[in-house]
């Protein structure tokens, strides 16, 4: 049985708001819905539309606490996002500039799933479900893997 995810707002930290903006869009088909700029022009936040998500981008600003995981050395979070073709999404990602974190591969609770790092550190995941896997089957695996 597959569960449909609720809708999150996500707001990130980013190296420079306007190239993450442009990356998001042709990364992952990001648009952008509105930006707030500073006095000289460039973008304080701008806020892009990710299917049904709104995923806010702003710059580091360290004084405040706010970094990227690429300058805190890494992340334990990682964006999962549904796509039709998890193989197209991933080769386009890594078009735009990823960095490769796990290659698309069948996944035993039924997805075909990969991973990659965004230019600002940011972990993604790509899911595309293929079947619905039983309990007993899915318990079977995670047996396998961790008894």
């Amino acid at each position: 049985m597959v569960i449909a995810m609720t809708q999150l707002a996500v707001h990130l930290v980013v190296d420079d708001p306007q190239a993450a903006a442009e990356w998001y869009g042709q990364a992952l088909g990001a648009h952008e819905t509105s930006r707030v700029d500073l006095p000289d022009g460039r973008p304080l936040t701008v806020e892009l539309r990710l299917g049904d998500t709104v995923l806010a981008v702003a710059g580091e600003a360290p004084a405040a606490g706010m970094r990227t995981p690429a300058a805190l050395g890494g992340t334990p979070t990682a964006f999962h996002l549904a796509v039709p073709d998890v193989d197209a999404a991933w080769h386009r990602a890594l078009a735009a500039g990823a960095t490769e974190f796990e290659a698309p591969h069948d996944a035993f609770w039924g997805d075909r799933t990969a991973q990659f790092l965004d230019p600002s550190g940011h972990r993604w995941a790509l899911d595309q479900h293929l079947r619905d896997v039983p309990a007993d089957e899915l318990a079977a695996h995670v047996a396998a893997m961790f008894g």
